[in-house]
């Protein structure tokens, strides 16, 4: 008899997918290519995910939810499976950013994870590590989908210019990644404000910082370096940089002129002719 991989459910929440897929697929009757075919992945895949090797997306759970009829189990469990595999020193600030009201964000030379695209978020982080990368994308991407709660936080980022003009990914990339920004130029939740090179000296010169607000708790500072995330709710540090960030704000272009710098850019340097 060939041996079949037993996952400990308790091991964690990757291999509890894996447990509850497997079972829920064999309560079926179906063997994984099976299943694979019925959601148009390969039973290949099927068998990965259900072994602990292959990271689930939402997509491919909210598929097999209908196809084994789960009542959505595993959409329901990809969430925790998908921020378990992010960095250790990262987790945190995924939660933060689950629970928040509001997120302000400024950023110097890279566009905030929240809103990459997929391809500029490969080129982001495959740099000097190519290792796990489409699972790591999914990981990263899993993160955007805090806009699509019932009560999404409302998001504002103010942007250094020069990361327009960081070719991440090559032209291809960086079209996909500005177009990404323009579509959400009439959602009133999600706001981009470009501050020009025209500046000058500004309140950012320290460095990027994100601000989160909650319902019912003081509100996060959050600062990042390589590899280690710095979160606090000094009182002081939050009034300092809350501080900052409505001069950055105020220095910053409007939403609408930020809309029109960023097509400009697409079609100067990226040759994108944008309606």
């Amino acid at each position: 008899m060939a041996h079949i991989n037993t996952l400990d459910p308790g091991a964690s929440p990757l291999d509890y997918y894996g447990f509850e897929l497997r079972r829920h697929r064999e309560a079926a009757g179906l063997t994984q290519r099976q299943l694979g075919d019925i959601v148009n992945y390969t039973g290949s895949l099927v068998g990965q995910v259900e072994t602990a090797r292959k990271v689930p997306t939402p997509e491919f759970s909210e598929r097999v939810d209908m196809a084994l009829g789960t009542g959505g189990l595993l959409s329901r469990l990809v969430d925790l499976v998908l921020r378990s595999q992010l960095p250790a020193w990262f987790r945190e600030v995924a939660e933060l950013e689950a629970r928040a009201i509001e997120i302000c964000t400024f950023q110097t030379h890279v566009i905030h994870g929240l809103l990459q695209s997929a391809s500029y978020v490969r080129s982001v982080l495959g740099v000097l590590d190519q290792v796990n990368l489409g699972d790591r994308t999914a990981v990263r991407l899993a993160r955007q989908r805090i806009f699509e709660k019932g009560e999404p936080p409302v998001f504002w980022m103010v942007l250094g210019e020069a990361a327009l003009y960081q070719e991440i990914g090559g032209r291809e990339a960086m079209r996909e990644q500005l177009a990404k920004l323009l579509s959400l130029e009439g959602d009133p939740r999600v706001n981009v404000q470009i501050l020009p090179f025209a500046a000058g000296e500004h309140a950012g010169l320290q460095g990027p910082f994100t601000v989160f607000r909650f319902a019912g708790d003081p509100p996060i500072v959050y600062t990042e370096s390589y590899s280690s995330g710095h979160p606090t709710a000094n009182p002081d540090t939050v009034k300092d940089c809350s501080l900052r960030y409505d001069h950055l704000r105020a220095a910053a272009l409007s939403i609408k002129d930020s809309a029109g710098l960023i097509r400009r850019v697409m079609e100067d340097r990226y040759g994108e002719q944008v309606a």
